[in-house]
């Protein structure tokens, strides 16, 4: 942090800065691309390890202002947790998609697997969890538009750890339908449950939204019980 202006030391959200350094800048090393499950994540965004060495980038190069880094992270964060979350239905309801399309084609003990029990209702029970995603999702997304990001941080938490469930579950029904192909590079899937796993992480763990939601659902049980005394 550049010592030239003075930052309010005492409000914890005010103690860090986003600062862009370039690639070509001297002292940046690019050391090596990650991989999710042994599988190259560029397709998504991939990231890499970076070191930097004496890296000397001017004041200049601050976002916004010292001491917004919070504040920079929390206004992009509301809306990329739910554009997550609208991807991971997508993923799922494809992920449904090649599920019905195997369960229609192959045959064990005589019969299709669509007419195994237990696959039929891995069937239902994935729309279900879809759908019910797919409403959550379009309530956050409404209460966002409508009151802002702080406000609709309860909803928010709360589709995030949903989704990132369902899309879970969902794929993993996929690859149980389809066996050793499902895990295999043949399909899509082995894939799309590297991504969705993520997820579980991305943004914020599911355990840290958990607690976000108990303390505002605390608060606002509360602030109901307060209006009625």
């Amino acid at each position: 942090m550049c010592k030239n202006k003075q930052v309010d030391v005492n409000s914890r959200h005010r103690l860090h800065s986003m600062v862009l350094v370039p690639m070509d800048t001297p002292g940046v090393i690019r050391v090596r691309p990650l991989t999710v499950f042994g599988q190259d994540d560029a397709i998504h965004g991939g990231h890499f390890e970076v070191h930097f060495e004496n890296v000397r980038v001017p004041t200049s190069n601050i976002i916004l202002g010292e001491g917004r880094g919070f504040e920079i992270a929390q206004g992009r964060l509301g809306p990329g947790r739910l554009h997550h979350c609208m991807r991971a239905v997508g993923c799922a309801e494809m992920a449904l998609e090649l599920l019905c399309h195997r369960a229609a084609s192959r045959r064990t003990f005589g019969k299709t697997l669509y007419q195994h029990e237990v696959v039929a209702h891995w069937i239902a029970e994935c729309r279900l969890m879809i759908e019910q995603t797919r409403l959550l999702t379009l309530y956050a997304a409404h209460a966002l538009d409508t009151k802002g990001s702080r406000a609709a941080r309860k909803q928010i938490a709360m589709i995030k750890v949903a989704a990132a469930r369902m899309s879970c579950k969902v794929v993993d029904c996929a690859i149980q339908v389809y066996g050793g192909a499902g895990v295999s590079g043949d399909f899509p899937l082995a894939q799309m449950y590297a991504y969705v796993r993520t997820l579980r992480i991305a943004d914020g763990p599911d355990e840290v939204h958990l607690s976000s939601i108990a303390q505002l659902e605390l608060r606002d049980q509360l602030k109901k019980t307060q209006a009625r005394l």
